[in-house]
């Protein structure tokens, strides 16, 4: 299979960017998108070309590291699916693909598909944790938790923290990333005695990073790899007004 690549190159964040062609030949459908990547950086370095730049880690779908938006969809065209796990049978011979990198302030780029995600570090670093005592740890069945709540914080704990909804999201909105963290703590019985403040911490270090609102255009749901639900921003947003009634109370 032989393909035409658009790929963004861009040497560093105050550089300009552009879309450069490449070809990439002989491709098997078997590979996947970051191996099929592979191929084209070893073709350049024996050209004496500098090799495309991009992130990856685990390559099994787990880290989210593999940031990239393919064809105008962050993570491409397979639903559910990371750039890691995307295969090139999903392609056709002669395909024109575009690749370029997040798209949001902020998220500024590094050098080519590489991106600055540590916005979202810092809205776990306020406040995506509980406070415990050191010691034991207690027995698992020690603290009884319904079997919905614990299905909410189970669903909420599957975001991999790619930014693939802020990527997508009109807005470079991150409520999706924020209430799946939000979601999941106050769904269990240790996360909800700082439930109030954490609310309130997290939401103002996403405005401070540069994120912007949620307009409900439900793009962050449809790119997200692991399909969290715009549902748990509705419950970020509950919880945000609990925190501002018992203040105000």
């Amino acid at each position: 299979m032989n393909l035409t690549l658009f790929i963004w190159r861009q040497k560093g964040r105050d550089t300009k960017g552009s879309l450069e062609q490449y070809e990439a030949k002989d491709i098997s459908t078997e590979m996947s998108f970051l191996e099929m990547l592979d191929e084209v950086n070893e073709q350049l370095i024996k050209n004496n070309q500098e090799p495309i730049a991009f992130d990856h880690d685990c390559r099994e779908g787990i880290c989210g590291m593999c940031s990239q938006v393919i064809n105008g969809v962050p993570h491409g065209p397979q639903q559910r699916t990371t750039v890691c796990q995307l295969h090139m049978r999903h392609f056709k011979d002669g395909d024109s693909i575009y690749i370029e990198p997040w798209r949001a302030r902020a998220f500024p780029v590094i050098k080519d598909l590489i991106t600055d995600r540590s916005s979202m570090d810092s809205i776990i670093q306020a406040g995506g944790y509980i406070s415990v005592h050191t010691g034991g740890v207690p027995d698992a069945n020690a603290v009884l938790i319904s079997k919905e709540n614990a299905d909410t914080a189970m669903d909420a704990s599957e975001c991999i923290g790619c930014g693939a909804c802020v990527a997508a999201c009109p807005n470079g909105s991150a409520m999706l990333f924020t209430a799946a963290k939000i979601t999941h703590l106050a769904s269990l019985p240790q996360g909800q005695i700082e439930a109030a403040r954490r609310v309130c911490i997290m939401t103002e270090a996403m405005l401070q990073n540069g994120f912007g609102n949620c307009s409900n255009h439900y793009e962050c749901q449809a790119a997200c790899p692991k399909g969290i639900r715009v549902s748990f921003i509705a419950k970020l947003n509950r919880e945000f007004m609990k925190a501002h009634l018992k203040d105000s109370v």
